[in-house]
């Protein structure tokens, strides 16, 4: 349980540095503490969305990843992204993400944080 928790913070994390750094992904919200719960729960649509759809993406494009030697990873992650924001919206979250170039950006700069925050972070079960 503790590592959810501390995958969720890390996810919520490197989701407000994207929101922070590019303009056309928003969060919203009526005061700081509203931003914040809403900023948690999209971590955990984000998580749901990478735990449940993810693995079947890469199974079928696994031929993607060697004729490109991994680089559709930035375009799969995008595409989670941007599925999450979808999500997000038929949720009533305030949280968008617009077109798929500030996918991919907003993806690799979740995927850098994410990682940093996973090596700081404890990781235990």
């Amino acid at each position: 349980m503790k590592n959810f928790v501390v995958k969720t913070i890390a996810n919520a994390g490197a989701l407000a540095v994207a929101v922070w750094l590019l303009d056309k992904i928003t969060l919203t919200g009526d005061s700081t503490a509203k931003e914040a719960g809403t900023l948690i729960v999209v971590a955990l649509v984000f998580g749901l969305v990478n735990f449940l759809v993810k693995p079947i993406v890469k199974v079928l494009t696994f031929p993607l990843f060697i004729l490109t030697l991994g680089l559709i990873t930035l375009v799969v992650n995008a595409l989670m992204l941007l599925l999450t924001s979808w999500v997000c919206g038929k949720l009533q979250l305030s949280f968008h993400v617009e077109g798929f170039w500030t996918a991919v950006v907003g993806g690799l700069i979740i995927s850098v944080v994410s990682w940093a925050l996973h090596m700081i972070l404890p990781d235990e079960d």
